[in-house]
């Protein structure tokens, strides 16, 4: 179909080039980041579920990579390819339908899950934190700590790896996200991020993965706790 392509494999043209002296500089600053923001993330799921130390730990980590992300360099919004070929508008219905996809393939997964005591384990020392959160706050965390991930990992780590950058930031967010001891975590980065980061290819900017990962999120939030 040629709205899919267009979303995830037909690259948009842009020109944003950096010198040598500005990459060194991405590259320096994401590094130092991806170490100290997988540190927090490990310690804000080991919290026990239901304290009030989640939160800030959650917002702190949002904020981890929030201020890596701006501080690495310019960050750039991306836009959708037109039938000429040229930069078009804004994506944004597109990425949010592909968000919903991929939570639906989760749900579908978990039925499969829930058979595997282990992997059922994991999957509810998540759910745990929603099972005794208070959900706006759960919300607001789920949203922010969902467009920080994506300004560092898609915008700031992206534009820091000359090569293969969407598998490289696939498998760094994956292995920050291992941070945590859960490997369903780190499974849903994998492939969350390999989605996010065809799109931030295509369209050249950090919306649409955004987008798609918010969708997912909020779907997920509310998904998991009634399968487990």
């Amino acid at each position: 179909m040629t709205w899919l392509r267009r979303a995830l494999w037909d690259v948009v043209p842009r020109d944003h080039r950096s010198t040598p002296a500005e990459l060194r500089h991405r590259q320096l600053v994401t590094a130092g980041f991806v170490v100290l923001g997988g540190i927090v993330l490990g310690l804000s799921l080991r919290i026990e579920p239901g304290s009030a130390w989640f939160y800030p730990a959650t917002l702190a980590l949002a904020a981890v990579w929030a201020v890596g992300a701006f501080a690495s360099g310019p960050l750039h919004l991306g836009r959708t390819l037109t039938g000429t070929g040229t930069p078009g508008r804004r994506p944004v219905v597109t990425p949010i339908l592909l968000g919903l996809a991929l939570a639906g393939v989760f749900v579908v997964g978990a039925l499969v899950v829930r058979q595997v005591p282990f992997l059922e384990d994991q999957v509810r020392s998540v759910v745990e934190h929603a099972d005794q959160g208070s959900w706006p706050l759960l919300v607001l965390v789920t949203v922010v700590n969902g467009i920080a991930e994506e300004l560092f990992f898609r915008g700031a780590a992206y534009a820091a790896i000359p090569r293969h950058p969407v598998v490289l930031t696939t498998l760094a967010y994956a292995v920050a996200t291992l941070a945590t001891g859960n490997v369903m975590l780190a499974f849903a980065a994998l492939l969350l991020g390999a989605l996010d980061g065809l799109q931030r290819r295509a369209s050249g900017g950090i919306l649409a993965p955004i987008l798609t990962h918010c969708a997912w999120s909020l779907t997920m939030l509310f998904a998991l706790p009634a399968l487990f």
